[in-house]
């Protein structure tokens, strides 16, 4: 190389042989005429010939050499920077033998111009650095403005800028200066690579220069520059792609791994996200670079500094005496130099998978206590490293739908927030989660934006204390992206070099132990780690990777080594690994359970320590416990899927043959439980918190059906065999095992008392005050109460009564805490004790459980207990004060469902509509008038039917009554029976005495007695006020009824006037014997039934406009129109929470709306396991008619449904899918052309087959769709079946990576769950939550979550009932089910009340209707 630049050097001048005194006042007499001739335009020349021209140039060449105590050396470089535009803009002041022959003369100066770079004892001047800026700002101004320049004098121009690098980075010049030098020499090099592209020779001259130089931070960072600049436009220069790659030789594509550049060039398009750079460093290469020119540029670049590995590498790096030096210093600047070089290409592994990082937080959002609205899996933490803050890139990119997530909590692929130029202040360490999310409004095409600083040249500073991690947001991989073997072609051989070099020895290990390096070289290789694990995580669904890069002697040993938590190990490099591995078990990796153990122990090791002492200083414990818990979501189903299937990596070199579970993935079940439970009880972030009680869920209810499962299997291997089974036994379904308790402490049953308990008291305790947490844990505690386990009653009652405590401390908050949130709290509350009274009725046969309860309702309604400590309110006494009408509302809803459990008989019938008991197929109102309507208490409507009169009305008189109220709706049919019910016959018969003979007249003796009302002593005895307690008839009497007593009296008087007429007469009197009346057959049962309710009192009848309270009963009138409409309309209103979900099937490779539609028309068209997801949802329902509570799913009826089908005969048409309870009602629709077409040929949107469940009135004329979401649009379903618009759509993908092209045009709003399936049996999931949501994070189900087959519909049907709870909690118009049924009974009340009077209220009852 050097010989090579010699040339550059030039020669000698003349001058140099006489007196410096000589010399420098012959420089002095000829340069300064010169310099005074370049300002003005007019003046000519003084040189006109070759001769006079070369001579000046003696003289000028000498002057550069002078001490810089003058103005000589400014002069001079001032005559040789205005020739040099010779070849730019010729001008008069140039001498015309220069203008004549601009290339020979420009070759002449830069080998003159070397003259001032070399080694001078004033190179630390200000003056000396001025002067070579201005010489660097010439030569650029050359290469760029450069019309026409040949292929010398590139070459000479480029030998130039080589020699005087080389020269000034082995002096030590300024860090300005040399980031100025060499980010010249890449520019003018880039130049040159458009205009004449430097020969094969040159390159292998400036590969030499910069390998010798690159333990220089300048040289690393510009060359990060350049090659993230080129990246950029080299993945897009995809035009001519063909012949481009024709006019390669094998060879040299052999060389430049044809792999990745055919991807690149062929497969990336448009579509491919953006990676675009700063406008300063895309400025850096030629606009009129061609793209057959930009892969060899860019491949050379590539490797112009050799392996940056070699900079960890002293014997390699220090061949040279200013890097040998530097190697061997104690405060050398290597690591950190070596650590920049890896983020550079780890910068360029991103770049090609289509990742980059936004790095746009303010300052004060990384200063401790900042909470960050940024959803997790959208942020990337970067462990920090301190260099110069002029470095820090700014890194911008655009995003589609699902590629600016979450989350909460999918895709690890970290990078800190920056580009090249690599050093910036953080190390990239990122990972992966979310929770996302920004919201979607639009599809925004993607890209990738990494900006580089302005200043390049500035000064950096040295390495100090490690600053606050800075989180950054960042999307998902490209689909488009290329294959990862490509890509370790291209750069694996340097990542794995990084990850696995030997300090010591300085060579890479082999199949040896690692030793471990120095923590001053941690940053690097942490880099190096998280990069690999970033590209590992990106792999496709399908895709192979070489067994060379899996085996342990790669990857997988990084990893090991990687992972250590011994003292030996490196903090730093574990903390990369875990931040870049959130999915690393969910892409189907081969052979990763070999990392099972290594990462078990590394997630126990952080999850389990409070305070992370070693890792606070270069990563903020949030983010690293927050990868911790991603991956442990991982790792918590693998043991149980697998069972007791053994695994050379988890035996510890004992193997006991009674201990069926040592060396199985079993093994390792116990191990994660306690990682889980110390992590919930050591977690203090609010999101870190919401995904661990995820996961709670998920594990004990995978645990609960996997124990219930076998203990069938058991029962019926026992009934075949009759002998006792095997101690692990295989059930249906894939890897189903069980197990006797051979761990009591793992079985189901002990897994949800400790979860219980552990939930119960961090709710009253720690997290009452996080409204986040406190939501996610009554979710989890509503879904507790759902799984299926045998536990002592006690546990579920202490349950309920922790619920009770938090609702008392949340009412009990000083007014001025109180807010909508917390009362959506307290609501959310409620439901969840709601919840646990319908799952488990027989906990109010408790008294102590009842009067809790009844309690929380007072105090929900009233706002206050009528029992407070030894004080008692009486209800009369209290004031209505609730903590809101909502709180209120929800109070009411636990006191229903109280009401409805309580003490019920085992199955309450539903309610039959009038039409069906009158038996007409509609119903008119003439036929409701056979019906009495009453209302009782204004919220409970009776319509009471009598039957004709018959024989057996005359033993057992009946009546029918249908009662309609805010809880529901049921029919009941009344008898009344003269005995009690246990001592009743089997005939019932009307008593009737016995007849006897006739009456004597004479028979025995008459006396006459004078009979009396009231004893003798009444009057002789003194009223008291007891006497007057009952009032007199004529002190409470109105006019009509004092006209009816005088009526009364008369008769009263004709009648002892006619009972005295045979005895004035004197004429016998025939006494007869009485005889009873025949029995009735006529009941008024309406006016009984009432009568035994107590409700026909005058106090019961008073109206409004007597006493200003409400009646207590109201009779309608059913003959005014309208009645029946409004009637039907009520009994369409739910009783419950109506949700709805809308569920699609996307293949491998799909795009369209119209593929994704048409799966589900045919099951070949679909996996056998989306089946059984949709059978494991609901159970078929036929639309328009209602289902019983309970979800029992029956296998035949499913088939005989579905047919051959997809599951489309789901599509709302006719079928769906529907789950029900006694609080949810959720229907699960699957969508299919056939019916999207029958809306859109309908006129007005809605199909034309009159059985339709879709509403006319809610649907507009549609348009053609080119999404799912838009179709979903018209699915509108009656009240019956569907609360309100579905906004949650559960998809299933074949290929992960196709979530990024799920067909959405308009996404506000619209909740997704992506369900993939693993080789291993298990499911991945992606959550895209509502953006806009206060409390977007959803469990159980988190953006990251992997789940078996058992517990999949479970856990999808308790995320969309959540999902819609909160959405409910969050609206202002989503009134409970009974306030809306409530309302509707009291517009009922208004619009029909009779207006009668009390007389003719009476009389009413006496008539048939």
């Amino acid at each position: 190389m050097d010989q090579s630049l010699s040339s550059g050097r030039g020669q000698l001048s003349v001058l140099s042989c006489f007196p410096p005194s000589v010399g420098r006042d012959v420089a002095v007499a000829v340069v300064k005429p010169l310099r005074a001739g370049l300002g003005n335009p007019d003046t000519r020349s003084l040189l006109r010939t070759d001769r006079q021209v070369k001579w000046t140039m003696e003289v000028l060449c000498y002057g550069l050499t002078l001490p810089l105590d003058g103005d000589t050396v400014q002069l001079c470089l001032d005559v040789y920077t205005d020739w040099l535009m010779a070849l730019v803009s010729p001008k008069e002041s140039i001498p015309p033998p220069i203008s004549r022959k601009p290339d020979l003369y420009t070759q002449k100066i830069l080998k003159h111009l070397h003259s001032l770079f070399l080694s001078r004892s004033d190179q630390a001047s200000p003056v000396y650095t001025s002067l070579c800026q201005q010489v660097l700002c010439a030569v650029q101004s050359l290469a760029r403005d450069g019309a026409v320049m040949s292929r010398d004098t590139w070459e000479t121009l480029l030998n130039f800028l080589l020699c005087i690098n080389q020269t000034m980075l082995a002096a030590g010049v300024s860090e300005q200066l040399s980031h100025l030098s060499v980010a010249v020499l890449l520019e003018v090099w880039l130049l040159s690579c458009s205009r004449c592209f430097p020969s094969r020779s040159l390159w292998q001259t400036g590969r030499q220069m910069l390998s010798s130089c690159r333990h220089q931070g300048a040289v690393v960072e510009q060359w990060s520059r350049v090659i993230a600049a080129l990246t950029s436009r080299f993945k897009h220069t995809h035009t001519h792609t063909h012949t481009l790659i024709k006019r390669f030789s094998a060879t040299y594509l052999h060389m430049v791994c044809v792999g990745p550049f055919r991807l690149l060039l062929l497969t990336f398009g448009p579509s491919f996200p953006h990676f675009k750079v700063h406008d300063e460093d895309a400025a850096l290469i030629p606009k009129d670079m061609d793209g057959h020119r930009v892969p060899h540029t860019w491949f050379r670049f590539l490797h112009l500094l050799g392996n940056p590995v070699d900079l960890s590498r002293p014997l390699v790096v220090g061949l040279t005496p200013s890097s040998h030096e530097e190697a061997s210093r104690d405060d050398s600047q290597l690591p950190s130099i070596f650590f920049r070089a890896m983020r550079g290409v780890s910068t360029l592994v991103d770049a090609f998978l289509g990742v980059t990082v936004i790095n746009n937080q303010p300052t004060e959002e990384l200063l401790p206590g900042h909470t960050t609205r940024i959803p997790f899996r959208d942020r990337l933490p970067s462990l920090d490293v301190s260099f110069p803050p002029h470095l820090l890139s700014r890194v911008a990119v655009t995003k589609s739908p699902f590629r600016d997530r979450h989350p909460p909590h999918g895709v690890s692929r970290p990078r800190s927030g920056s580009a090249p130029p690599i050093p910036m202040t953080t190390l990239s360490v990122p990972i992966a989660p979310h929770f996302s999310t920004s919201p979607h409004n639009k599809r925004l095409k993607p890209g990738n934006v990494s900006k580089a600083s302005s200043k390049p040249f500035a000064a950096s500073r040295p390495a100090t204390s490690q600053p606050p991690l800075c989180s950054s947001p960042r999307p998902s991989p490209s689909p488009l992206r290329c294959k990862l073997d490509s890509l370790l072609h291209l750069f694996g051989d340097w990542l794995f070099d990084a990850a696995l070099f030997n300090r010591d020895s300085g060579q890479t290990s082999g199949h040896g132990d690692v030793v471990v390096t120095s923590s001053r070289w941690a940053a690097g290789r942490a880099e190096a780690c998280g990069t690999l694990c970033r590209v590992f995580a990106c792999k496709k669904t399908a895709e192979d990777i070489l067994a060379v890069y899996l085996s342990r002697y790669r990857f997988y040993l990084v990893l090991l080594q990687g992972l250590r938590v011994t003292e030996e190990g490196c903090p730093l490099v574990l903390a990369s690994i875990l931040l870049n591995s959130t999915s690393l078990f969910c892409c189907d990796l081969k052979g990763v359970n070999l990392l099972l153990t290594s990462f078990t122990s590394a997630v126990e090791k952080v999850l389990l320590d409070r305070e992370l002492v070693r890792f606070k200083s270069f990563v903020s414990p949030v983010d690293l416990r927050r990868a911790s818990i991603l991956v442990l979501l991982t790792l918590l189903p693998i043991p149980v899927q697998f069972g007791t299937v053994r695994s050379e990596s988890l035996l510890d070199g004992r193997l006991n043959r009674d201990d069926v579970t040592r060396g199985s993935f079993l093994s390792l079940k116990p191990r994660l439980i306690r990682v889980l439970i110390g992590a919930l009880q050591t977690e203090t972030d609010t999101l870190n918190t919401q995904i661990i009680l995820a996961a709670v869920l998920n594990l004990v209810q995978d645990s609960a059906l996997l124990e219930a499962a076998g203990e069938s299997q058991q029962e019926a291997e026992s009934q075949q065999s009759g002998a006792r089974g095997p101690l692990w036994t295989c059930g249906p379904g894939a890897n189903r095992w069980t197990r006797e308790t051979a761990f009591q402490s793992d079985t189901a049953g002990s897994l949800w008392v400790q979860f219980v308990r552990l939930l119960t008291q961090r709710l009253a305790a720690q997290w009452r005050n996080d409204p986040a947490v406190c939501l996610s844990a009554l979710e989890v505690l509503g879904g507790l109460a759902k799984v299926e386990v045998s536990v002592e009653e006690s546990e579920r009652m202490r349950a309920v009564t922790s619920v009770c405590c938090y609702i008392v401390f949340q009412c009990s908050r000083p007014p001025p805490l109180h807010s909508r949130d917390l009362h959506s709290i307290i609501v959310a509350a409620f439901h969840c004790l709601n919840v646990w009274l319908t799952q488990h009725p027989a906990m109010l046969d408790h008294q102590e459980c009842l009067l809790e309860v009844l309690e929380i309702v007072e105090l929900g309604i009233s706002g206050t207990k009528s029992r407070q400590e030894e004080q008692t309110t009486c209800k009369e006494e209290k004031e209505l004060n609730p903590a809101s009408l909502r709180v209120k509302e929800a109070a009411e809803a636990t006191l229903t469902c109280v009401m409805q459990v309580s003490g019920a008989f085992p199955f309450l019938g539903g309610l039959l509509g009038e039409d069906a008991l009158i038996g007409c197929s509609a119903m008119s109102d003439c036929r409701a008038k056979k019906f009495r309507y009453f209302v009782v208490d204004h919220s409970v409507i009776l319509a009471m039917l009598e039957p004709p009169e018959g024989p057996e009305q005359a033993t057992c008189p009946s009546l029918t009554v249908l009662v309609r109220g805010p809880s529901g709706g049921h029919t009941w049919t009344l008898q009344l029976h003269l005995h009690p019910r246990e001592g009743r016959t089997e005939t019932q018969q009307t008593l009737i005495p016995e007849q006897r003979r006739a009456g004597q007249e004479d028979a025995g003796i008459r006396c006459d007695v004078e009979y009396q009302l009231f004893p003798d002593s009444i009057d002789r005895d003194a009223l008291v006020k007891a006497d007057l307690s009952i009032p007199t008839l004529n002190e409470s009497v109105t006019e009509e009824v004092q006209h009816q007593l005088e009526h009364l009296k008369a008769a009263l008087k004709r009648q002892r006037q006619v009972e005295a007429r045979p005895q004035v007469s004197g004429r016998a009197v025939v006494i007869k014997t009485c005889r009873p009346p025949p029995p009735t057959t006529n009941f008024q049962t309406a006016r009984l039934f009432l009568s035994h309710l107590g409700l026909l009192t005058p106090e019961a009848l008073k109206s409004l406009g007597t006493s200003g309270v409400p009646a207590q009963l109201v009779s309608l009138d059913s003959s005014l129109p309208g009645f029946s409409e409004d009637l039907r309309h009520l009994d369409q209103l739910a009783s419950r929470n109506c949700d709805s979900a809308f569920i699609f099937y996307m293949k491998a490779g799909q795009r369209t709306t119209a593929e994704i539609l048409r799966n589900v028309e045919s099951c070949c068209s679909v996996q056998s396991h989306f089946l059984d997801f949709l059978w494991s949802l609901g159970r078929p329902a036929e639309v328009g008619r209602r289902q019983g509570g309970g979800f029992n799913p029956n296998t035949s009826e499913f088939q005989a449904v579905l047919g051959d089908s997809g599951g489309g005969v789901f599509n709302g048409e006719r079928f769906v899918l529907m789950y029900t309870d006694a609080l949810t009602e959720i229907t699960f629709t699957v969508p299919s052309p056939s019916h999207v077409a029958d809306l859109s040929k309908s006129p007005t949107g809605v199909s034309s087959n009159p059985q339709s469940p879709f509403n006319s009135s809610k649907v507009s004329t549609p348009k053609t769709t080119s999404s799912p979401v838009e179709d979903t649009q018209y699915f509108c379903f009656e009240s019956s079946f569907v609360g309100f618009e579905s906004k949650l759509l559960i998809v299933w993908v074949e290929r992960f990576e196709d979530i990024e092209s799920f067909p959405l045009t308009s996404v506000s709003n619209v909740q997704l769950i992506f369900v993939h399936p693993l080789k291993t049996g298990l499911y991945r999931i992606r959550f895209h939550g509502n953006a806009t949501s206060k409390f977007s994070l959803v469990v159980p189900l988190v953006d990251g979550s992997v789940v078996s087959k058992r517990s999949l519909g479970f856990l999808v049907r308790e995320t969309v009932i959540n999902c819609c709870q909160r959405r409910r909690l969050e609206s202002d118009s989503a009134p409970p089910p009974h306030v809306r049924r409530k309302h509707m009974i009291n517009n009922m009340i208004l619009r029909y009340r009779n207006g009668h009077s009390e007389a003719a209220f009476y009389a009413a009852l006496f008539k048939d209707p």
